[in-house]
């Protein structure tokens, strides 16, 4: 038996400790929703006892039910016959499973028929989750659809789909990317017209679209004529009916259980969601920026799920007389996996931290709007947590899914030519977890997404707060190692703007966020070490290689080589 919640120290450590109070008290009203419904916590030692005993029932059925079947899932796959998809066998049972546990409705309100949980407790189910089978999460995970109906459609649409995603009734497809249209939205084709009526209709062709079989989807489509930008792009929800044609779905490396749709939209019935012409511009970059934190956590349980298979097969495998993980090499790679799984896991839970502040402030403004009370002080916090998950969330993606393909590679490197056999799950965390540093924005995108933020030193006040603390002892060596890093990031950044050179700027961009992100990253361990000594070697492992790395990044930068842009041809030519 192998409960993924209760058998991780980790996520246990990150769950005790996590301050979810003024969240929750906002979510459930002063906790008076426990007043209409009777299952709902009267105070926030209540919802934390509650909170536990969910992720107990999700570490459960990841580690005993989906983790069993995910081998098999992954050799048979989805298949399309007839234009039709069926799921493997396993992943449909597992689906099964989390739909009889009443979790398919995580984040909604429970009027919806959800559970009403932060986005804070989503992460932890998703990475569990996505440790027991990457290609389940790719179903499960895809509750941000409904969230964003929820946040933006009417009370009718609300009333009409989002009941049905709680019950598990209905699964949902982000139905975004196109043939010519990937990275790049603004060029989306997909046409959405009137008719005489006023009624929304679809035409198009969608490429690359997880679960585009699902039963309900959120499209973005071209609603203004004439436009060719992301102004003129609105966003939709339909049903996936017969004017719905899955054409294809795709044969991949990873997440084989994960159906990739081709699909084609023929005078498809639809509603508009919010206003016109905010599509991608407000609605689509919210909905991107909850399926990259997500993408994140399904990274963090893939790279959780080789570095035990790969620490139990060191411990177990003997050569030369010894177990493997006697060899110093094997115990550098082992203890690095390690440190990379724990900072990312601080990162990524401070990161949802700050995205349900985000929400639960909108939420306090928009009922002060409602009873005519003024919102000026909140404003302001509003303006904060929107800076800091603007910036956290790409930098998560960016920062923890190439970590999570590090620990994946090194997994097969400790099994040997073992691990490069189907018969070893690490060959498949391998190829699972590639995916990730790739949608919902590749690691350039989110350097692109996060570097505003650095240059703007959104984190500037925190840092300039934890250098005027007072540490002690071993705390006290690693906070002045966070110091001599943000003035090699400071000198960094100092060099790249005032070369003025856009091309050189966007070559050190990734440095720059790197550099900054540990440091942020590096006080929020200093601070665990401080509250678990078990902490304290994590702390130090990851600081001395941050500082490192700042070093590295410092030569790199500064020393002006350009060489790379001015010789660009001729390098590239050369045979």
């Amino acid at each position: 038996m192998s409960n993924y919640f209760t058998e991780n120290k980790d996520i246990l450590f990150q769950f005790n400790r996590i301050d979810l109070e003024e969240i929750i008290r906002i979510r459930e009203d002063n906790y008076e929703q426990s007043q209409t419904y009777s299952y709902a916590p009267k105070d926030y030692e209540d919802a934390k006892d509650n909170f536990r005993r969910i992720l107990e029932v999700v570490g459960d059925i990841a580690g005993n039910f989906v983790a069993e079947r995910a081998r098999e899932v992954d050799a048979l796959g989805s298949t399309f016959a007839d234009g039709k998809v069926t799921y493997a066998k396993g992943l449909q049972e597992a689906m099964d499973r989390l739909n009889q546990a009443g979790l398919m409705g995580f984040i909604l309100e429970r009027k919806y028929g959800g559970l009403n949980l932060p986005i804070s407790l989503y992460i932890f189910a998703i990475e569990m989750v996505s440790r027991g089978d990457a290609s389940l999460m790719n179903l499960f995970g895809l509750q941000d659809i409904s969230e964003t109906i929820e946040n933006y459609a009417t009370d009718e649409i609300k009333a009409e789909y989002l009941p049905k995603f709680s019950s598990g009734e209905v699964s949902g497809a982000m139905v975004l990317t196109e043939p010519d249209a990937g990275s790049d939205l603004q060029a989306v084709k997909t046409r959405a017209y009137q008719d005489e009526n006023g009624n929304w209709f679809l035409n198009g062709v969608k490429r690359f679209i997880t679960n585009g079989n699902a039963d309900v989807c959120l499209v973005l489509a071209r609603s203004e004529d004439g436009t060719k930008d992301g102004r003129g792009l609105s966003l939709f929800v339909c049903y996936g009916d017969d004017s719905v044609q899955i054409r294809r779905i795709e044969h991949k490396l990873g997440i084989k259980g994960s159906p990739t749709c081709e699909m084609q939209f023929h005078d498809t019935p639809a509603q508009l969601i919010g206003a016109r012409k905010r599509g991608l511009v407000s609605y689509v970059m919210s909905l991107m920026n909850g399926a990259r934190l997500g993408v994140s956590a399904q990274a963090l349980g893939i790279a959780q799920a080789a570095y035990v298979e790969s620490r139990r097969y060191a411990q177990e495998r003997e050569q030369f007389g010894k177990s493997i993980l006697n060899f110093p090499a094997v115990a550098d790679m082992l203890i690095k996996m390690k440190v990379d799984l724990e900072s990312s896991r601080t990162l990524i839970y401070a990161t949802a931290q700050a995205v349900d502040m985000l929400k639960v402030t909108d939420m306090e403004i928009a009922r002060l709007k409602e009873a005519g009370e003024s919102f000026t002080d909140i404003k302001e916090q509003q303006k904060h947590w929107k800076s800091l998950a603007d910036f956290l969330t790409p930098l998560s993606k960016f920062v923890i899914t190439e970590k999570a393909n590090r620990i994946c590679y090194d997994a097969i490197q400790i099994h040997g030519g073992t691990g490069y056999m189907q018969e070893f799950n690490v060959e498949r965390h391998y190829r699972d977890v590639r995916i990730t540093n790739i949608y919902e924005g590749t690691s350039q995108l989110q350097v692109i997404a996060a570097i505003g933020g650095v240059i703007k030193g959104v984190a500037d006040d925190f840092f300039d707060a934890k250098e005027a603390q007072e540490f002690r002892h071993e705390s006290r060596q690693l906070a002045n190692k966070l110091k001599k890093i943000r003035n090699l990031f400071t000198k960094c950044k100092t060099y790249v703007l005032e070369k003025d050179d856009k091309a050189y700027q966007e070559l050190h961009s990734a440095a720059l966020v790197e550099m900054y992100g540990s440091i942020y990253v590096g006080y929020l361990i200093l601070e665990e070490a401080n509250e678990d000594s078990r902490k304290m070697l994590i702390a130090k492992k990851y600081i001395m290689d941050a500082m490192a790395t700042a070093l590295h990044h410092t030569e790199s930068v500064t020393n002006g080589f350009d060489t790379l842009f001015a010789d660009v041809e001729q390098i590239l030519t050369r045979e």
